[in-house]
């Protein structure tokens, strides 16, 4: 039986920053210590990466987790960030409850944002934005009663 998602694994050039930024912006918290996968054998074996070592940091916030990595070895391929038609993941959504009030908010926090304003279509709002290292996050809101409404707490 599928429970859903459960995380979103982001490699950053810079862990701490990243970090700084998801606490600040969204509310994470970081689950445990922060470890090195170098420290765990099995890494390498889980993730196909022979060698594999990197800090890495499990945040929650509500009812969902990021995975943070700042890989050392092996080294990785150049950051280009990527647009929302690129093939693969491109974007993550943030569901929120007063996206204005938010998309202002995390704008002082250095988010990018592709619109000068949340869009609104019907009784729903949305828009990209892009954290420090460029990754794609959407910002929506989605009233209750919406077949697309992200229950918090249950039901």
């Amino acid at each position: 039986m599928i429970r859903g998602i459960h995380h979103i694994g982001i490699h950053t050039l810079d862990l701490d920053r990243l970090k700084s930024f998801y606490e600040k912006a969204f509310g994470f918290e970081a689950v445990g210590e922060e470890f090195d996968l170098k420290d765990e054998p099995v890494a390498s074996l889980v993730v196909g990466l022979p060698g594999a070592a990197a800090r890495v940091v499990m945040m929650k916030a509500q009812n969902c987790f990021i995975e943070l990595f700042e890989w050392s070895s092996p080294a990785g391929g150049p950051l280009s960030p990527r647009k929302a038609n690129d093939f693969g993941y491109t974007h993550f959504m943030i569901d929120v409850s007063d996206i204005d009030a938010e998309y202002d908010r995390l704008a002082e926090l250095g988010m990018t944002f592709v619109h000068p304003s949340a869009v609104r279509f019907g009784n729903n709002a949305s828009v990209y934005g892009k954290d420090p290292d460029g990754n794609i996050i959407e910002l929506g809101e989605i009233p209750p009663g919406d077949s697309m409404h992200l229950e918090v707490g249950g039901s």
